[in-house]
């Protein structure tokens, strides 16, 4: 689960013509809310969610992998990958054919040598030389604060709560199961909208709008189950707080810092930053599970706080730093990040040695930036 995890959006954001890229790299999280809802569904006491039936619900997980293995032979390469690492742009373009429908991919099989050209000199990155590398120093800043602000945001935080402020509600301790399914179905929801919207809207907007949610309804729902004792309509406010909580997390903060990866990075530095974001992920899942119960215990409440400052920390950079990267092609967001490195593209290079006079221990009088890729 881990390796497909970053995999998945990986192959699919690479796959991808430029107009439909968000969408697709949304799908994956889309799939991840679904298979949740029928996991709740059929953990239900009545159904598998018993001494009895827990055991064919482990099983059922099975299934898709099953199907998975025997479709995935049948897939094309990605087209990137057989032309930019292995070189082959006869096998890239029939890929690419394959995928799109029609003949003509020209256009694309162009984009990618470009791609190709300009990280030509970099070779293909290790973890140890993406981290040390200054021309992709703000895309792996920008990805690790976004993976770290999608977990540490409190998402598991608020499902552990979830059933408790249902109860506190007045929802039946029998009923409350069934309650907590409309949280999985309210993520579904939001988690389609956010495919249909983020090619129109941008992926920043719903990073923004996605942790802006989650940081206001952190700080009022610290104070509704602070008052819930005193105040009796606290406790709905509670319930409210819940499920804009999972709107914000559905729309942006869940599924967009995946698709950032995508696009953040080219091919040769692609799957090192995935590495990177997937660890981040999964190691901020670890830590917030191991705590959370200490900071539940010595906070109560108040431990939202932290979750919301997390949330406003992340959106203040995410405002600052992350570029809008819709309808934009993975070189056109490299020269963005370029300028922000302080970096000068082999592209550029290539072009002042066809067409300039300078001399090349003379680049800063053509405008070119000293630092070299």
């Amino acid at each position: 689960a881990g390796l497909a995890s970053s995999v998945v959006p990986m192959f699919l954001g690479e796959i991808s013509p430029k107009n439909l890229r968000g969408a697709t790299g949304v799908m994956p999280e889309l799939f991840i809310t679904l298979g949740i809802l029928v996991a709740q569904i059929l953990g239900l006491r009545n159904i598998l969610g018993n001494a009895k039936g827990w055991p064919v619900l482990l099983g059922l997980t099975g299934i898709p992998s099953l199907i998975q293995l025997l479709i995935l032979p049948w897939f094309p390469e990605s087209p990137r990958y057989l032309l930019i690492q292995k070189g082959n742009e006869e096998q890239a373009r029939q890929a690419l054919q394959k995928l799109r429908g029609w003949s003509d991919v020209d256009d694309e099989i162009e984009e990618m040598l470009q791609e190709d050209q300009s990280q030509r000199e970099e070779g293909q990155f290790s973890v140890l030389s993406l981290c040390t590398f200054q021309g992709l120093r703000w895309q792996l800043i920008s990805i690790i604060v976004m993976m770290m602000g999608q977990q540490l945001s409190g998402v598991n935080a608020i499902f552990f709560y979830t059933d408790r402020i249902f109860l506190s509600a007045g929802v039946d301790r029998n009923n409350v199961q069934y309650v907590t399914i409309s949280t999985g179905a309210v993520n579904v929801v939001m988690t389609s909208v956010a495919v249909f919207i983020v090619e129109s809207v941008g992926r920043k907007i719903l990073l923004l709008i996605g942790f802006g949610l989650c940081c206001v309804t952190c700080a009022v729902l610290t104070m509704a189950l602070s008052l819930q004792t005193t105040i009796s309509w606290m406790s709905y406010l509670s319930i409210v707080c819940v499920i804009i909580y999972m709107i914000g997390q559905a729309i942006g903060a869940g599924p967009i810092p995946f698709l950032m990866i995508t696009e953040m990075f080219l091919q040769s530095s692609r799957a090192a930053a995935f590495m990177v974001g997937g660890s981040v992920h999964w190691i901020c899942n670890f830590v917030l599970g191991l705590v959370f119960l200490y900071m539940e215990a010595g906070l109560g409440p108040y431990c939202f706080l932290i979750f919301c400052a997390i949330c406003l920390a992340t959106a203040v950079y995410i405002f600052f730093v992350v570029p809008e990267t819709k309808n934009k092609t993975f070189m056109e967001i490299y020269r963005i990040m370029a300028k922000r490195n302080k970096v000068e593209i082999q592209e550029e290079k290539e072009e002042c040695r066809d067409f300039c006079t300078v001399p090349a221990e003379q680049p800063e009088k053509k405008g070119f930036a000293s630092s070299k890729l």
